[in-house]
């Protein structure tokens, strides 16, 4: 009887039309207290109530040991094991809250926590806003879901969209890897992470670093924008944009490509490249150069598409279509190029050439052969129709050497002596000090080479010697080119620039310039890969009951 008669005094009737009452906000309703009273001196404005508190408010049910209820603010000041139901999707409990039945607004203190069926959240304070569907706090603050526990030192929770933002010393903790950011977008049904700002993502195998960057924590893969990189034990990838596949250890990056491989003292430049890392390969494309850092002569490596596949001291190169190298004394191109760390052997195969200076070497094949124990070169073989041209560098004649091999010795990385075998010819300019002698031509079993700031310094031919000197006047123009004698000297590659064709010249400016662009624009929302986008568009999140 008690109940009703209290139940009665807060109760009152107003004659207002429809229209009004539509506007105004609805009243806050005491379902059951056990015990009801007021006391305008300590509590002026306000009923207490105590035992098995119940109140509902335009779909959320509030209960807690003690309330007291302030009729004309429609408001309620709730005290002990307070809980706010929200339909059946969404808990808050706490020692102490307030609730605004005008503003829709809740406060929660005292040991907060806020449960939805996607995760579940603890701070000092927590402020929920029903009309926005927004909580938000400014403590630090926990939230633990399925895939990982999240933390920062303030946040907010969107109801609808399932969906938290975190700000301030952000840290998201998985048993694979941990995320540290100053704001991070974080989406519980999709487990979809947007990364803002100076963020990194450290696992057991590698250091990701973006300050602008995506994560899929459900599927594991990320797209990673602005300053990113991704670095394992032995190499370093960067570009400005990364995608990164955890599961199978996968890497591309798209323009302004640098991989840089520690453990093999080397680095690969392009536009595009990928990289398994569990099966130690490495692919990439768009004015692609391998630079295999070596001290004071350094090897640049040219190829529409380059391959490095294998482990250290047993790592392969292979560079294909168009295929170029540059060092400081020593350039050549081919169709493609393999090159062997562990048999330091490098073969240049389809139409090579190589360029000592102005010295010209053609043949089938070239080796060039390196000494892993000194990290310099050490020979070269040029196998079949093995072909030296030199250019006279007193007159407009080429001296010229063939044979069916040729093998070159090397000395500090320079070329210093080479001798050609089996049925040589020569055509050779000859001079006393400025003058022309003659132009000898000469057959034999073998000829001896030797180089001295990359000219020829001497000749020495062996075995079944045939030679005649002719005086200039008298050897027709015909008469001075060996049969095979082609001068590339057009095509000769003179700086660690001339290894790209112009093709690859014009696509890297295009690129660098639409990139330059892209990071002139500020706060550009981020383009991540379709397919870690779809989810949230294929899989609506139902909106929460009010």
């Amino acid at each position: 009887m008690k109940k009703i008669l209290f139940f009665l005094l807060l109760s009152c009737t107003v004659l207002i039309s429809n229209d009004a009452l539509a506007q105004e906000p609805k009243k806050i309703l005491i379902k059951n207290a056990e015990f009801g009273d007021r006391n305008q001196i300590e509590i002026p404005g306000a009923a207490l109530l105590t035992g098995n508190v119940i109140i509902d408010h335009d779909g959320i049910i509030i209960t807690c040991n003690k309330a007291y209820y302030f009729e004309e603010e429609n408001y309620a000041k709730l005290f002990g094991n307070v809980q706010m139901v929200q339909g059946d999707t969404l808990f808050l409990n706490s020692k102490y809250a307030e609730y605004s039945g005008n503003s829709k607004k809740a406060y929660a203190t005292g040991n907060p926590v806020m449960r939805s069926p996607d995760m579940t959240l603890t701070t000092d304070t927590i402020n929920f806003d029903r009309n926005k569907q927004e909580a938000y706090y400014n403590s630090f603050g926990r939230i633990v879901n399925k895939e990982n526990t999240l933390t920062s030192n303030s946040g907010r929770y969107y109801a609808t969209q399932k969906k938290s933002q975190f700000f301030t010393t952000v840290k998201i903790t998985n048993p694979e890897y941990t995320i540290k950011s100053d704001h991070v977008d974080y989406y519980h049904n999709s487990g979809h992470a947007y990364l803002f700002g100076p963020s990194t993502i450290t696992g057991k195998n590698n250091f990701i670093y973006t300050e602008k960057g995506f994560y899929n924590s459900k599927k594991n893969v990320g797209h990673f924008l602005r300053k990113s990189y991704i670095r394992y034990d032995d190499r370093l990838i960067e570009g400005d944009s990364l995608y990164y596949d955890r599961k199978i250890e996968f890497a591309s990056a798209t323009n302004n490509v640098k991989i840089t491989d520690t453990i093999n003292k080397g680095i690969i430049k392009g536009h595009y490249g990928e990289v398994y890392k569990q099966k130690d390969s490495m692919f990439v494309t768009k004015r692609a150069v391998a630079i295999n850092l070596v001290e004071n002569d350094s090897v640049y490596i040219h190829g529409k598409r380059l391959m490095i596949t294998g482990k250290k001291g047993n790592q392969i190169i292979r560079a294909f279509d168009n295929a170029r190298f540059y060092k400081t004394d020593m350039s050549g191109k081919c169709d493609s190029i393999h090159s062997s760390t562990k048999k330091a052997l490098t073969q240049l195969l389809g139409r090579p050439v190589i360029w000592n200076g102005e010295n010209q070497m053609t043949g089938d094949v070239i080796h060039l052969i390196g000494n892993n124990a000194t990290e310099k070169l050490d020979s070269l073989k040029v196998l079949n129709n093995a072909f030296l041209v030199s250019k006279d560098t007193l007159g407009t004649g080429f001296n010229q050497v063939k044979g069916q091999h040729l093998y070159g010795k090397f000395r500090e990385n320079k070329l210093y002596e080479v001798d050609i075998v089996k049925n040589t010819e020569v055509i050779y300019y000859v001079y006393d000090e400025l003058e022309l002698t003659g132009i000898e031509k000469k057959k034999s079993s073998s000829i001896n080479i030797t180089f001295e700031d990359n000219k020829i310094n001497t000749l020495t031919s062996f075995k079944k010697i045939e030679s005649e000197l002719y005086p200039d006047a008298e050897l027709p123009k015909n008469a001075r080119k060996l049969k095979g004698f082609i001068w590339r000297g057009d095509e000769i590659i003179r700086t660690k620039d001339d290894i790209f064709p112009p093709e690859e010249n014009e696509l890297n400016d295009k690129i660098v310039k639409e990139s330059t662009a892209e990071k002139a624009k500020e706060n550009t929302p981020m383009e991540v890969r379709k397919e870690t986008l779809e989810y949230d568009k294929k899989n609506p999140v139902k909106k929460s009951v009010q």
